[in-house]
């Protein structure tokens, strides 16, 4: 199995691109392969450059969620929403022809020093509609209170977090499973 993770954080040290390392290395001992897929350098999205073809680096980025089985996302709450970078994303990845969210189990992961990206899961929840793609109902992963759950690098540290982390990716893949029956 191959789960692809993509964070609405592009900052090296966010917590987001945390919460990913963290699941790399669970789904490492379960043999599960992991890729991160970058999103930073795609252009905004515009249907006059849309016209042109799907940019290489969207379809470079779009080929690598195709390969994989499943998706976390992980990303911050702005504005009470989704991030503009992972927004932006998901807006050209379902311009691709096929695109890649279409049919797969996709988990959606959050911290935040508040209520743990609450009201921009569900926002995200409703994108992920129109692609078409299978969320994990449960366990919902909104860490709050991160401030004191991961460290000065970005990395995950709370035991508790981490054991709950485990269970959500458990419930993806075998979501995943169900999918691919």
């Amino acid at each position: 199995m191959k789960i692809a993770g993509i964070s609405g954080s592009l900052r090296k040290q966010s917590t987001h691109r945390g919460i990913l390392r963290a699941v790399a290395g669970h789904l490492k001992t379960k043999g599960v392969e992991f890729v991160e897929v970058e999103i930073g350098d795609f252009p905004l999205y515009d249907q006059d450059l849309n016209t042109k073809g799907i940019p290489s680096v969207v379809q470079s980025a779009s080929d690598q969620l195709a390969s994989a089985d499943a998706i976390v996302l992980a990303s911050p709450e702005y504005n009470y929403s989704v991030s503009g970078v992972l927004k932006n994303a998901i807006d050209w990845f379902s311009r691709v022809e096929n695109q890649a969210f279409n049919g797969k189990a996709v988990s959606i992961m959050g911290a935040s020093p508040g209520m743990g990206t609450a009201r921009s899961q569900y926002h995200l929840r409703q994108i992920l509609v129109f692609m078409n793609a299978y969320v994990v109902n449960k366990p919902e992963v909104m860490i709050a209170q991160s401030t004191g759950k991961f460290n000065e690098l970005g990395d995950l540290t709370d035991q508790n977090t981490i054991d709950f982390l485990d269970k959500a990716l458990i419930s993806l893949i075998n979501l995943s499973n169900q999918l691919n029956q």
